[in-house]
């Protein structure tokens, strides 16, 4: 068994209800409110947490608990993870698959309406962003793709070191069409998401 799946043990959507106090006053009243998040486990007393979009698809900055807290405040989902989430995870990973092999044979328009497709399944997707900017520039649209950089490089979306391939592939991009600042600000991106490669 890998180091990796001894740690990852866990991983499945819970639900967490709040109380919430709604209207002043007379009118006020206590309202109960469900969340419903994918959690997965990263250590053996530490679980992340992110929440689900409309879309049933974990968005986000992922918050770490740990297994009191799960315990205590989150219930298990599995009808939802299994009927739900799952698919809709495996679907966005094929959308982007299709993406990527579209980029890679040159059809940037195909590769695109891909990766849009992507991101309206899950509006902060770094792979369907990093994927449109890069069909821009394969085509040439300097401006538009500046757009999305600049969306990506101020994007509060869960960043983690894999993407710092795709930071340096925009990078390097950039660079080619003489777009230096920006291509600084990424390889600055990758940098920080990966300081010892």
């Amino acid at each position: 068994m890998s180091e990796n799946n001894k740690i990852q043990d866990l991983s499945g959507v819970f639900s967490r209800q709040r109380i919430a106090k709604v209207g002043t006053g007379t009118t006020t009243r206590r309202v109960a409110q469900i969340g419903y998040y994918f959690v997965e486990q990263m250590a053996e007393d530490l679980f992340q947490v992110r929440p689900l979009n409309s879309n049933f698809v974990p968005t986000g900055d992922p918050e770490g608990i740990d297994r009191d807290a799960l315990l205590k405040d989150y219930t298990p989902e599995p009808e939802m993870y299994h009927k739900q989430v799952l698919p809709n995870m495996k679907e966005l990973q094929k959308t982007l698959a299709r993406a990527d092999r579209y980029r890679q044979q040159g059809n940037s328009f195909s590769a695109e309406m891909e990766y849009t497709n992507a991101i309206k399944v899950g509006e902060m997707n770094v792979r369907g962003n990093f994927g449109v900017g890069l069909c821009l520039m394969q085509r040439g649209e300097t401006e538009r793709a500046n757009d999305v950089f600049a969306r990506l490089v101020s994007m509060d979306a869960p960043f983690a070191p894999e993407h710092k391939h795709m930071f340096n592939d925009f990078g390097i991009n950039l660079r080619k069409s003489k777009m230096i600042p920006q291509a600084i600000e990424y390889y600055s991106k990758a940098i920080a998401l990966s300081p010892e490669d």
